[in-house]
Formats: C-alpha cells, structure tokens, sequence
C-alpha cells in the first residue's frame, strides 16, 4: 500500500484511517520510563528541570527570509502570535515574555537586505553575510534568556535561524542535546550544497563541518567559543530528502537519523522512545526542539517553502512535542519554514494554526 507519495490526493479523513500504524506497539510515557531508565522523575507541579517555576517563556521572533529563495516566511512570526499564541500559552500557566521581533537590519549595523544579496554571496552560499549577522544578533538575545532559566521559543523565518537560536542554547547550557525534525538534513556544507541557501547549512556551522566557522558572517561562532554540537547529541526526525551531502554527513559521523522509512516501520510511539533514550538515557540533559514545519505532510500544513510528500501526520507530529514535553528536559524550542504567502483557500490558516497547536503540545498542553 503505497500512501506516502500520494498524500495530497486523498481527502484527510480517508488518509487518517489508512495511515494508521497498525504494527506500532503501545509504549509507556516518558515519565513512566523515566523511573526505569531514564533520568529522575520530575515532581508533577514542574514542567522541566531546566525551567524555573514559576515557569517563564521568553518568544523571540527572528523574521529572516535570506537563507532561501522566497518571500514571505519572514511573516512567520506575525501569523503565529495572530493566532492566539500567547493567549494558549497563558492558559496553559506560562508567563509569557514577547520580546517582538528582531530587527536584523538596523541592529546589524552593516546596511540595508539589498545590500547582502547575490552579490555578497561566500563561493557557492547565498547572502551569507547577512544571514551570518542576523543570528549573532539572534544568539545574544537566546543566550541571555536561556541563562535565565527560561524557556526560549523562537519563531522563524527560514530554518537558518536555527544558527542562533541552537548557539545561544550551546552558550547558556552546553549540555544541550538537540531533536531535529524534519523533512531535510540541513546538514550540507558550502562544498556539498547543491542550491546555496543557508537554510539547508544550519548544522555545518553548528558541529563546524568543513571549516563552515570560517565562512564571512559566522566568525562570531569562534569568537563567542561556541561548543561544537557533537553528532551524539544529535538525533533527526521525518527525514524524507536528503542531498548526496547530507547522506555522507550522516553516515560519516553516525548521527542518529530517523528518515519516514523508520516511522512507517515502528510507529512514531516507537520512534520517541528510541529518539530520547539515546540523547537522554539514564542522564539529565536539556533538549532544544528545533521543529520544520515541512516536516509534516503538506495535507496538514501546505503553507511552507520546501513541500515534500509523504511527511508527518496530523497527530505523528502532535505526538512528538507531547513526548519531548513529557520528558522533563526541554529547555528552548524553535518553529520554522511557516510561510503564510504560498498558499490559499484556507492553506495559511491550517499551517499557522498547526504551528501554534505544536508549540502548545510541546510546553505541556495535553489531551487529559
């Protein structure tokens, strides 16, 4: 039965009920394998150990759009507060900081977009410079916040923001294990990248592959003395297409890849007990959720620059945030790719309101 290359065809009802896991076995919570394995149970008041009570939440919004080709992602962040963001996060006992969002432009320093465009490009990389210095930018602000034992929740923009938001995670809590999700590696490095857009580099600089540190625009990496971002603390989730790169990255460094293949096979159930066991085990580690929205299949949320069939269902990715929610370890979170220009009838709203569900599911809302 060949579902996943087809999903844009079938009415979501039918897709629902057809995709279900049948072999997936039923696991027990986190919080239950905790006292088995894992690290110490949390007491119920707590929501993680890396957040102080009463619990706060500090929303950047970095509206980059330069790490890829198309307009629009940079209202983003817009669309996801429009949607009642903070009023979910209140009800849900947060207390709520939105800092707005950042204005790279004027606090860079170095000019005007236009100014970094084609023309400012690194060898094959794309508007480096200024997408380098918009997340020094963004860095400072999570590292200040994550110090602060707050929750950090960033809104993109283009997955390039992940640069500063996961170095401002490394700065304030070097321990810091990070769970991908989605439908790309964004592993490639300016000798594997086929198009130049940063978006598709975020964890070369990160775990330094190929000397990306020394790009123009991410000196700042090494000056800051950044922790390098091990492959072990590394894990990738709906992993669907992947560069010839990337693939090579990934099988070099033995990261811990869970592409679609591994989802149909064991059931997403399955999946989460696998993914925080290796990157928590019998350790307390904070987790950084760094979640694409292309990870989920384009029937749930088409509003996204990179579509790629056969992705995440509707609760597969619920379920995800709901475990990293559940393991008492989350420390920061960043949401991206939601482009609110790409689509109509209704496309926009089901993206940023999927976006705003997710965010919700991964600090603590839950069903009962």
């Amino acid at each position: 039965m060949v579902l996943r290359g087809r999903s844009e065809t079938l009415m979501p009802q039918v897709q629902h009920f057809l995709t279900r896991r049948i072999s997936a076995r039923p696991i027990l919570s986190r919080r239950l394998l905790a006292t088995v394995s894992g690290p110490r149970p949390l007491p119920a008041t707590l929501f993680s150990r890396y957040v102080v009570e009463p619990r706060k939440v500090t929303i950047v919004g970095a509206p980059l759009a330069d790490g890829q080709p198309l307009l629009g992602v940079d209202r983003g962040p817009t669309f996801i507060r429009k949607r009642g963001l903070v009023q979910r996060l209140e009800r849900d006992a947060w207390r709520v900081e939105d800092l707005g969002d950042l204005d790279f432009e004027m606090r860079s320093g170095l000019g005007r977009q236009e100014d970094f465009a084609e023309g400012a490009a690194h060898g094959s990389t794309k508007r480096a410079k200024m997408v380098g210095h918009a997340n020094r930018i963004l860095y400072e602000v999570t590292h200040e916040h994550a110090r602060q034992d707050k929750l950090v929740l960033t809104l993109g923009g283009d997955h390039s923001i992940g640069v500063g938001s996961v170095a401002g995670a490394l700065k304030g809590r070097p321990e810091t294990a990070i769970i991908w999700v989605d439908a790309h590696a964004d592993i490639n490095s300016r000798n594997t990248s086929e198009s130049g857009h940063l978006h598709g580099m975020v964890l070369s600089f990160l775990m330094n592959l190929d000397n990306s540190r020394n790009m123009k625009g991410f000196h700042w990496l090494n000056d800051e003395s950044i922790p390098v971002l091990l492959p072990t603390r590394l894990v990738y989730v709906g992993l669907r297409d992947l560069d010839k790169g990337e693939k090579a990255f990934i099988r070099s460094l033995g990261i811990k890849a869970y592409t679609m293949h591994e989802v149909d096979k064991f059931g997403i159930g399955k999946i989460m007990e696998m993914v925080l066991d290796h990157i928590l085990g019998r350790t307390d580690r904070p987790l950084h959720l760094s979640f694409d929205i292309d990870a989920v299949d384009p029937l749930y949320a088409p509003s996204t620059g990179t579509r790629v069939a056969g992705g995440l269902s509707y609760r597969e990715a619920y379920y995800i945030c709901e475990e990293v929610a559940h393991s008492g370890c989350l420390a920061s979170m960043d949401l991206v790719e939601v482009n609110p220009t790409l689509t109509m009838a209704g496309g926009d709203e089901r993206t940023v309101d999927m976006a705003v569900g997710l965010i919700s599911s991964a600090t603590g809302n839950s069903i009962l």
